[in-house]
């Protein structure tokens, strides 16, 4: 199997992930309704998805390296859909708690075998490239399930969105086992491998670093953007529009940062440029008395530079990480991106309480955006290490 076919294979199964994902925000309101409960549960119910991330990104590839990582990917398709499942078929409060446990660990586990996938593939050549393709599936799921889910709860109900999630889960399920072979992977390496120590560690742990930092930074917009934009005057409706609008822009400029990171050979370069525009905009967007067209143009900005640090950040784990140690130093990656989704809006809505206004969380994504350069600078040291030695 060539990488691209690979490469489009993880595409459309991860973009089931991020559809199941985001499918409790787009229905929040008939969830709601069915079970009387009120946002803060819904909140839970959205972070439990990432939750298990903290305790399975480590150990996943240890079992990925056990078991061979087409076979654990298929299992982690097989839990999400176990977990769509429950959530349309058992009726209570407790048991959508649950299939948001069990559904998050099978995401879990896709998310980070199927990124070791795309850069064991693409290792030799175009890897930014590759990556910032594979990272699009999520804001294209994302973006999908705010569309289709709603419409079609107001007018099959409830139960038809959430049979429609689980029917794409399947799809995605299917076309990952009959689109890939056990090939593609290679044997399943043995459990006995080089230990994860030294400069690869530090690369491990830095570039995890800027992933879950990079992430937090960018969850301000999609977290703390409406209601910023609704102390400003807007409706409910059109602030959540002008996000929205972010995130259909990032799926653009997200290919667009991997093409320049590989035609250019300049991908620290670009990765860093990307990088303070997202920071100074969105400073930017702290600013009080800006005008709504001011404002429209801030949004639409950080959508097009928001995109590009992706995929040069995904490709940056492969110059730190030899293969033999490649499974276990994305564990730790994971493990510091998961940390980063899950921390950073905790300690965003903190400082928005505090002061009073949402536009703190701005200026606190903005910091995180910038912690990533000196994490950048030091990465790159220890990539010229590895490959000088």
């Amino acid at each position: 199997m060539t990488g691209w076919r690979l490469l489009a294979v993880l595409f459309a199964a991860r973009a089931t992930m991020a559809f199941q994902f985001q499918a409790v925000a787009a229905l929040a309101p008939s969830l709601m309704e069915r079970h009387g409960v009120g946002l803060a549960e819904i909140g839970l119910l959205i972070g439990l998805y990432l939750s298990p991330g903290l305790v399975a990104a480590y150990p996943g590839g240890a079992i990925g390296r056990r078991f061979g990582e087409r076979r654990v990917v298929l299992a982690g398709l097989c839990l999400m859909l176990v977990g769509g499942l429950l959530t349309v078929l058992a009726p209570g409060w407790e048991a959508q708690l649950a299939g948001r446990v069990v559904a998050g660990t099978g995401g879990i586990l896709l998310n980070m075998l199927m990124t070791k996938l795309v850069t064991d593939a693409f290792a030799g050549g175009r890897l930014a490239t590759a990556m910032s393709i594979f990272v699009n599936s999520w804001p294209l799921g994302i973006g999908s399930a705010l569309l289709v889910l709603p419409p079609v709860a107001e007018g099959a109900g409830l139960d038809a969105a959430l049979w429609l999630v689980a029917a794409l889960l399947l799809l995605g399920l299917l076309i990952f086992a009959f689109g890939t072979r056990p090939a593609a992977e290679g044997a399943a390496q043995p459990l006995k491998a080089e230990r994860l120590r030294g400069a690869p560690l530090k690369g491990a742990v830095l570039t995890g670093a800027i992933w879950g930092l990079y992430n937090g930074g960018l969850a301000m917009v999609f977290g703390f953007g409406p209601a910023l934009l609704a102390e400003r005057g807007w409706g409910s409706v059109a602030a959540g529009q002008m996000t929205s609008a972010v995130l259909w822009l990032m799926t653009l400029s997200i290919p667009l940062g991997g093409v320049l990171a590989d035609r250019t050979g300049r991908r620290d370069a670009v990765l860093a440029a990307g990088l303070l525009g997202f920071a100074v905009f969105m400073a930017l967007g702290a600013a009080p008395g800006l005008p709504g067209a001011a404002l429209i143009g801030l949004f639409l900005i950080l959508g097009l530079f928001g995109g590009i640090p992706a995929g040069p950040i995904m490709s940056l784990p492969a110059g730190v990480l030899p293969p033999t140690v490649r499974a276990e130093g994305m564990g730790v990656f994971f493990t510091l991106f998961y940390l980063g989704t899950m921390g950073a809006p905790l300690a965003a809505g903190w400082l928005s309480e505090v002061s009073g206004t949402s536009a703190a969380a701005f200026v606190f994504g903005a910091v995180l955006l910038l912690l990533c350069l000196p994490a950048l600078t030091m990465t790159a040291r220890i990539a010229r290490g590895l490959h000088s030695a």
